[in-house]
């Protein structure tokens, strides 16, 4: 399926839908007609005569560096060659394919001074199945993504490698081989690819993308907690959370009362109960997961604007002038990483409490040690509880704000940097993380509730448990368990989808 981008009017879904599907996309056609007039702005402006930065200087600390009209193709050239200096493993393919489009969207907005060619250009790999290899490491996050960026033009103009039909092999290979011609740069356009925050953003938008489900799954996971801890569904009425007025709390309340409805575990214990209320992790889960709901959709809010922005320098406005200015800097796409790596942590800290819980005979209220059948003979969910407690330290740990962690770089001129990219870069990781922790907490959800046999569970519950059973079987006897955690980890993966995000306080995902 051919995907349509209108620049400045793509959406969360739009964006969603290519990562995951790895879907060719093209530009809305009535871009192009704005991308060409900025194209011809640019060279009448060098007829002229005009010194324009990076377009007939140099860069950075050059500029102040003329460069003569014959040269413009060849700094053009050495621009993108000299700003290849990347490391590290390369960036997965789904996000190679979104930095492609967004870099597409963002020259779309018709201020970069580009031709339609390059737009197409880079569709028409991208279409291919030509896929640049980019280093995951090497940018500061302002003046652009400029060194994983670089390694993307360099593929265009057929230098550099790719991945081509599952093979990587030198860019002018796979050129050849589907029959497409390197692109010549032209005056701007290197400097146009390099610059921006395209990498940054598609790092937080794939980020995001993972945090949504998870955060999501997390509130199934969470009613699996607290109907195998016999918990009260008492908190969660809907006029407590109403009087409070956030909706992710809301949304949050409103889907443990689903999944809770029925419940002959709930029933057993409405009278007779010694416990007055229960702990904060299962009291509050409403309280912290529909904050960090919350959260998510602001970061969305900002992605989305950022996916839809013209980010390179100068830019051509339109008036005719050109005139530079400082969008490359991704302050605000690595606050949104910063924000949405701390809602990571946070619903996974709720969660690893969950699970320290029922493994616990002092707080399981009559749940076995360690959910195990046979407790001392059998160590059952120990130390997959012990594993949550290694994944959470880690999510704390990589929680830790990245955009406050400024450097100086190029000689003092870019004396201020944002260091989005690797705040982006460490939410994939947060997030494979916290898929364990709720794959762990899903797993032992589901074990309590199956020990309070023969009460029953709610039929939303039963039905989940069922899914969970498909993937990973009743801990009948002490096994490896390390196989069913990276199934539940996947398994908690799929259950949502983001593709409503757009809708600002539209409870999205959150219907059973």
């Amino acid at each position: 399926m051919m995907i349509s981008l209108k620049p400045g009017h793509v959406s969360l879904c739009d964006l969603e839908t290519l990562y995951r599907g790895g879907n060719a996309f093209q530009l809305d056609r009535s871009a192009y007609t704005r991308v060409a007039e900025s194209a011809a702005t640019l060279a009448d402006r060098i007829k002229s005569g005009d010194a324009i930065y990076g377009v007939n200087t140099g860069f950075g600390k050059l500029a102040s560096i003329r460069i003569s009209d014959d040269k413009l193709k060849a700094l053009q050239r050495n621009l993108v060659r000299s700003h290849c200096a990347g490391v590290g493993e390369p960036l997965p393919a789904n996000v190679v394919r979104l930095i492609m489009a967004l870099k597409c969207i963002s020259l779309g907005r018709g201020a970069s001074g580009v031709r339609p060619e390059l737009i197409a250009h880079i569709q028409n790999m991208a279409r291919a199945g030509i896929l640049p290899v980019i280093p995951a490491k090497g940018s500061v996050g302002a003046s652009g993504d400029l060194a994983p960026l670089a390694h993307m033009a360099a593929s265009l103009i057929g230098e550099g490698e790719v991945v081509y039909r599952g093979e990587r092999m030198p860019s002018a290979k796979a050129l050849q081989t589907a029959g497409i011609a390197p692109v010549e740069l032209q005056a701007k356009e290197g400097l146009a690819l390099l610059n921006g925050t395209q990498v940054s953003t598609a790092l937080a938008l794939a980020g995001l993308f993972g945090a949504w489900r998870l955060s999501v799954s997390s509130l199934t996971t969470a009613a699996l907690s607290i109907d195998a801890a016999m918990g009260s569904s008492a908190p969660f009425s809907d006029e407590i959370h109403q009087l409070r007025g956030h909706q992710g709390q809301i949304d949050s309340a409103r889907r443990l009362r689903e999944l809770l409805q029925g419940s002959e575990i709930r029933e057993s214990h409405k009278s007779g109960d010694e416990r007055v209320q229960d702990p904060y992790c299962l009291r509050c889960a409403p309280q912290v997961i529909g904050a960090c709901l919350d959260q998510l959709r602001q970061v969305g809010v900002t992605l989305k604007i950022e996916a839809n922005a013209a980010t390179d320098n100068p830019l051509v406005l339109s008036n005719g002038e050109i005139v530079s200015g400082g969008n490359f800097h991704a302050e605000p796409v690595a606050l949104a990483a910063d924000q949405a790596a701390i809602a990571i942590s946070e619903i996974g800290s709720i969660a690893q409490r969950r699970i320290a819980m029922l493994v616990d005979p002092a707080l399981s209220f009559g749940l076995p040690a360690f959910l195990a059948p046979d407790p001392g003979l059998k160590s059952g969910l120990m130390i997959a509880e012990v594993t949550s407690a290694a994944l959470m330290s880690e999510n704390k740990s990589l929680s830790n704000p990245r955009s406050v962690d400024s450097t100086p770089t190029s000689a003092n001129q870019e004396d201020h940097v944002s260091m989005a990219c690797h705040a982006a870069r460490r939410l994939l990781e947060m997030n494979t993380n916290l898929a364990g922790i709720l794959g762990i907490e899903a797993m032992c959800g589901a074990q309590g509730i199956e020990l309070r046999a023969p009460l029953e569970t709610s039929d939303s519950l039963a039905g989940l448990i069922g899914t969970i059973r498909k993937h990973c079987p009743p801990l009948d006897d002490d096994r490896m368990v390390s196989p069913d955690i990276e199934a539940l980890a996947r398994l908690v993966l799929e259950t949502a989808t983001l593709c409503d995000l757009d809708g600002g306080t539209t409870p999205i995902g959150l219907t059973p």
